[in-house]
């Protein structure tokens, strides 16, 4: 299975917003529930947003109300959008799917600083 391709994070200011992409193969994405998953430096990957094939959302208590999580399935992408960001989200975010079984890409970095 290819990696996912993760893209759009950066350097924002505590309260600021960012929307981060992700694109992984028409069949992963129109078969499996996907999920935005974090690493912060010195801590275990976590599972922050899960969107279940039929639409249905999860997210952890963290991110509950700041963060939505979306698809396209015209353009087999995965979206996070992140409102309210806190210095506690800085982190390496990956996509996946909910299971996890895909290849780990590489990420896109959020940090979150003033």
């Amino acid at each position: 299975q290819a990696q996912p391709v993760e893209s759009g994070g950066g350097l924002v200011q505590p309260g600021g917003s960012l929307r981060l992409s992700c694109e992984v193969s028409e069949r992963v994405f129109t078969t499996y529930s996907m999920a935005w998953y974090r690493q912060a430096p010195g801590k275990e990957r976590e599972r922050v947003a899960g969107i279940l094939s039929d639409t249905g959302t999860k997210y952890a208590d963290s991110v509950e109300g700041r963060f939505i999580i979306s698809r396209d399935y015209a353009k087999n992408t995965l979206f996070l959008q992140m409102n309210d960001l806190k210095r506690e989200d800085t982190a390496v975010y990956y996509c996946n799917t909910l299971a996890g079984f895909l290849p780990w890409g590489q990420g896109t970095e959020v940090t979150v600083s003033s």
